[in-house]
């Protein structure tokens, strides 16, 4: 067991904090409640949130019990961590919306069985006027202002309501709500975290370690976040998503290999090795990890022909083998064709990427966002979006 407390520690972790104590908690032989909150704001999972969601899995499967906070509260606010600016205010339906997406996809990781789900409202739903300040009175300004988000906001004059400040108290209640042994999340959460510590240590209660994952980058080489649009999401289809595992940076590549894959150890050494001496192709280990990633979520048959689509479409300048259809009756301006078409998220978007270059039809680059697609009866156009985004255009039937 000693050996399988040790391996916890040695990858895929950022941050203990206290190691000894959580080491002491795990020699008792006791079951942990193991906490890790999230707030349905978004509805999908990515790699980046797998590597929490595999981290918290070793630990469940040497027993302990994982708490899933649904942060039905929480959500209507808005994460503050690392954001600009506030977050709108989400509905109860669309945070409700939001939480099942999220729990089917947090299971594909986390074993259902052995996972109590929470929810926020079970506690905050009671709160009075009166139990809001008891919780306040707890922390001072000059500890919320602690928070980097918060304090950067502040100095730089940008808005910072009343109602953000609250978040890390809400979070920190929780702990003490579900009597949290250990809390879990990536470093971007360090400041909440270590708030429930403090809460529960205020209130006279064993106070949780806190267990911190390092983030992973997205295709942008920032953090993953959905409010980048730079994410590799659990549920991409194969082809989307190992190709967007290929478009990540290849310095981000052994990240990639040591968080979000199972590869031994020894052998990622070697990778480090051969890559550092330049024995090795990054784009040949790149593949490699696409497989691997991709394998864990869709299986081996998936990732090969994934990669096979890959090599063909991207290596060998081919066309897909399944390009999405849409039909038109009449002249349809190029800009609005791609958004109705789902091709782009906007027009807007689709008027950037005709203006920069990146939109083709038939292999000629066009330029005018304006410009006509007329039917064709009989041929279909074939439309080009960047590297990855395909359409064929056909003519509709009277």
């Amino acid at each position: 067991m000693e050996n399988d407390f040790e391996k916890l520690f040695t990858r895929g972790v950022a941050e203990v904090i206290v190691r000894e104590e959580l080491l002491q908690k795990l020699r008792s032989g006791r079951q942990l409640r193991l906490k890790l909150g999230f707030d349905p704001s978004k509805p999908d999972l990515h790699v980046g949130h797998a590597v929490v969601l595999r981290k918290i899995r070793r630990f469940q499967d040497l027993g302990h019990q994982v708490v899933l906070i649904v942060g039905d509260w929480t959500a209507q606010i808005g994460d503050p961590s690392g954001r600009d600016e506030s977050r709108h205010m989400l509905t109860p339906e669309e945070v409700q919306e939001n939480a099942q997406t999220y729990m089917e996809q947090f299971f594909i990781i986390v074993d259902q069985e052995h996972t109590e789900v929470r929810w926020q409202s079970e506690w905050f739903d009671r709160f009075t006027l009166a139990d809001v300040y008891n919780l306040t009175s707890r922390f001072t300004l000059a500890q919320m202002m602690q928070h980097e988000t918060f304090r950067n906001r502040y100095d730089e004059g940008r808005p910072l309501s009343l109602m953000e400040l609250l978040y890390p108290v809400l979070q920190a209640y929780d702990s003490v709500a579900v009597e949290a042994d250990v809390e879990f999340g990536g470093t971007d959460q360090k400041f909440n975290i270590l708030t429930g510590r403090e809460l529960q240590a205020a209130l006279g209660l064993s106070p949780q370690d806190v267990f911190l994952c390092p983030l992973l980058a997205g295709t942008d080489g920032r953090k993953m976040s959905k409010s980048f649009g730079n994410t590799i999401d659990l549920t991409m289809p194969p082809e989307e998503m190992y190709g967007r595992l290929m478009s990540i940076d290849d310095q981000a590549m052994l990240d990639y290999f040591d968080l979000a894959t199972e590869i031994p150890e020894r052998e990622l050494a070697a990778m480090r090795q051969a890559l550092a001496a330049g024995e090795a192709h990054p784009m040949e280990l790149k593949k490699r990890m696409g497989r691997e990633i991709v394998t864990m979520f869709h299986g081996e048959n998936a990732a090969r022909e994934a990669e096979a689509e890959f090599e063909r479409v991207f290596q060998k300048g081919q066309t897909p083998s399944e390009i999405p259809l849409w039909a038109i009756r009449e002249p349809t301006p190029l800009d609005r064709l791609l958004r109705d078409s789902n091709t782009v998220p906007s027009a807007s978007q689709a008027r950037r990427l005709i203006l920069q270059g990146a939109v083709s039809i038939d292999g000629d680059v066009v330029t005018d966002p304006k410009v006509a697609i007329e039917p064709r009866p009989g041929k279909a156009y074939l439309i080009r979006v960047g590297k990855r985004r395909f359409l064929q255009v056909t003519s509709a039937q009277a």
